[in-house]
């Protein structure tokens, strides 16, 4: 049984003229975890934006057998989740009721909340540390609280397919970690995540395969490849226009800047 949840096939992404990634072709499985990695610039978020039909909709993206522009934006809000970088919490909202918010898409219009959905929040606020501040106003917390928030939205969501643009800003070290095994564990239940990640060690960790982006630099170049095999000190360096050293450690590898 085909297993793709998502294909971009000859893609290209620019801004303002400036090509950001070119000709991209990328599978996304259920049950992949794929960190998108680079510099700042190279494009990360403008190819998750793109993806998800914010620029543009005649696209050559497939989600799962059908090409993006024959999906309504109900049909793309049911299947994909994005996660965006900032948090504009212009009305007072407590945290359920932002939570909440990501299960519009499975409801009918000012169709009621149902049992289903109180299990669903209940277990978001959950996994993300947050039953204690369910009623707490969004805009009462700190940038790592909000960030939990966002996270337990979109899981809250049920996609397919998670876009999650820099998912770990602001969190401390013990909620990253609870937040990239909360992604492992969407991925075990068959949902695929596409993620811009930083943190070269959680990605060697989690990610099943990288996408690199070079950026406009290097000519809008990018490599995908598996995470063992894919992320070489010679590549890294390459990528981050730094050197990278990987060390090897008992349970696994870790990677440094110098």
């Amino acid at each position: 049984m085909n297993n793709t949840r998502l294909h971009c096939q000859d893609l290209d992404v620019s801004v303002a003229g400036t090509s950001l990634v070119n000709a991209l072709d990328l599978q996304l499985a259920g049950g992949e975890l794929v960190a998108i990695i680079g510099c700042n610039g190279a494009g990360k978020t403008t190819l998750l934006h793109t993806i998800a039909g914010l620029h543009g909709h005649d696209l050559p993206i497939r989600i799962g057998s059908h090409p993006l522009s024959a999906l309504s934006r109900r049909e793309v809000a049911v299947t994909v989740a994005l996660l965006m970088q900032g948090h504009d919490d212009a009305f007072p909202m407590s945290v359920r009721e932002c939570v909440a918010a990501g299960r519009h898409p499975h409801r009918a219009f000012l169709g009621w909340q149902e049992d289903e959905d109180a299990a669903v929040i209940d277990t978001a606020l959950d996994a993300f540390d947050l039953v204690e501040l369910a009623q707490r106003d969004v805009q009462t917390l700190s940038g790592g609280e909000r960030q939990r928030v966002a996270l337990a939205a979109v899981t809250a969501q049920q996609p397919q397919i998670y876009l999650l643009d820099e998912p770990l800003n602001n969190l401390d070290p013990r909620h990253q970690l609870a937040a990239m095994q909360a992604m492992r564990s969407r991925c075990d239940d068959g949902a695929a995540v596409l993620a811009v990640i930083h943190d070269l060690n959680l990605v060697a960790r989690f990610a099943d395969r990288v996408l690199m982006l070079f950026g406009p630099a290097a000519d809008a170049a990018w490599y995908a490849g598996a995470t063992a095999t894919a992320m070489t000190a010679d590549r890294l360096s390459e990528l981050y226009r730094t050197p990278i050293r990987v060390h090897a450690v008992s349970d696994g590898t870790v990677f440094t800047a110098i």
